[in-house]
């Protein structure tokens, strides 16, 4: 059972108070029939008690020598075999002389043992016996002296199936009862526990709302148990943005200060034909590349820690193809996403990795190009994803060479204009979100690209 509820707090404290109420209202339930029991019997031995003392005083009131105890005025000892039984023994003559109720006919109630029964101040012994019918009794027995009338044994007893009878009827009323109110305690329990842990939930959602860039912080009142903890969240994500933001300034900085002498160079090289000046040249060039390379990537890797990041996949989709058809009216370009689908990151850089891969299949592509975007199905809500299929009708890509596209630098046809970082961008930024980049066979013939990035539920 703590197993099964070890994964939530609301499951624990609901079996705990649960398995503690059953506890509860059995330990009572049991006390209670203990109790009632007692009860039932000492009325039973208070009656049979009465019935004792009527059978003394008869025989005390006796005048003839053997003692005279009469007739009770109970039906129940009229009746054969009714469980209701007395018996007077003399004990001083031989054999003993017996009187009895009509209900024992013929049989005769056994003596209480000595050792299992001490008598009372009064001198009265109690205890259970077996008697006709083998039924169980509950006796009382007490020994007179009647001085020259001689000395009695009076035995008065009763079944005890009138008592268990009721017991059973006690125990099946309380047993309904409790079960009653433990279904009762229960549902009020469970409200409580629902009622306790609304602020978490509460808390819950608005961590939520920051994951997904609904909101900028953790808002509202909560109760003090739980108020320290949502300002220490503020913190955080205060905290994570401001690292944020500091890291994308120290990267800008660090642009901006590779910028300038690197263009000095470039300027003084190319104000000068030599071998030394073209070869500088060539490697300020490879120095810029080098550079601008590291520097998204640290961007990105920053961005991609971001806390609340978000960007809207169909819009951002949109405006690429409206731009990718000003930029190459000759190829047809069809974009599908859904409407609700939203990447977890920062637009920048799904702006570039989606514009990288959506420019490469239309620089290659003869006359089509397709961009399709769908949700993976995952079992974990905190972790989805969504797939950008990118398909065009150019040349293709032999199942070889595509590994070697993706690293860095590398351009296997140097017919088109770029520098060989575009798709080890995209793959690097892929990796710091989580995601990945592969590359296929497009069913139209060309190459099909498949991003994979991290994406928020959808409402």
């Amino acid at each position: 059972m703590w197993r099964f509820g070890a994964r939530s707090i609301a499951r624990r404290l609901f079996l705990a108070s649960a398995a503690a109420c059953i506890v509860v209202l059995t330990a009572a339930g049991l006390v209670l029939t203990a109790l009632y029991r007692d009860t039932a019997e000492a009325a039973l031995d208070d009656q049979l008690s009465v019935y004792l003392r009527a059978l003394v005083a008869n025989i005390a009131a006796s005048r003839d020598e053997a003692g005279d105890a009469g007739q009770l005025a109970e039906p129940q000892f009229d009746l054969p075999f009714s469980g209701w039984y007395w018996q007077v023994t003399r004990l001083d003559v031989s054999p003993p002389d017996i009187r009895a109720s009509r209900s024992l006919f013929a049989s005769r109630l056994p003596r209480l043992p000595e050792a299992d029964a001490d008598p009372d101040q009064d001198g009265r012994r109690r205890g259970n016996v077996v008697g006709p019918d083998k039924k169980p009794l509950h006796m009382l027995e007490r020994v007179i002296n009647a001085g020259d009338q001689g000395q009695f044994l009076v035995q008065v007893a009763a079944t005890t199936q009138t008592v268990d009878q009721q017991v059973k009827e006690f125990e099946i009323d309380l047993g309904v009862t409790f079960f009653i109110l433990a279904l009762l305690l229960v549902a009020a329990m469970g409200i409580q526990v629902r009622y306790g842990l609304r602020p978490l939930r509460q808390l819950r959602r608005d961590v939520v709302a920051v994951r997904r860039g609904r909101a900028e912080g953790v808002s509202g009142e909560f109760p003090r148990e739980i108020a320290p903890l949502a300002d220490e969240l503020n913190l955080l994500i205060g905290a994570n943005r401001e690292i944020v933001e500091r890291a994308r300034i120290q990267v800008g900085n660090l642009a901006h200060a590779l910028k300038t002498p690197l263009s000095v160079i470039v300027n003084e090289a190319d104000a000068e034909d030599s071998p030394l000046a073209r070869k500088v040249s060539e490697q300020a060039e490879v120095m810029r590349d080098q550079v601008k390379f590291y520097l998204d990537r640290a961007r990105a890797a920053t961005r991609a820690g971001a806390i609340g990041a978000s960007a809207d996949a169909a819009a951002a989709l949109a405006a690429m193809e409206r731009a990718f058809a000003k930029i190459y009216p000759a190829i047809d370009l069809a974009v599908d996403c859904p409407s609700d689908l939203r990447f977890r990151g920062e637009k920048q850089d799904f702006d570039d990795m989606a514009g990288n891969l959506i420019d490469n299949a239309c620089k290659w592509a003869k006359a089509e190009a397709r961009v399709t975007v769908e949700p993976l199905n995952s079992p974990d809500r905190d972790r989805l994803f969504l797939r950008l299929t990118i398909d065009d009708d150019g040349p293709g890509l032999v199942a070889e060479r595509r590994e070697e596209a993706m690293r860095r630098g590398r351009r296997l046809d140097e017919s088109k204009p770029g520098s060989g970082l575009g798709l080890s961008i995209v793959a690097d930024l892929a990796a710091a979100y989580g995601g990945r980049l592969e590359l296929a066979d497009s069913p139209l013939g060309g190459l099909r690209a498949l991003l994979t990035l991290p994406a928020l539920p959808r409402d």
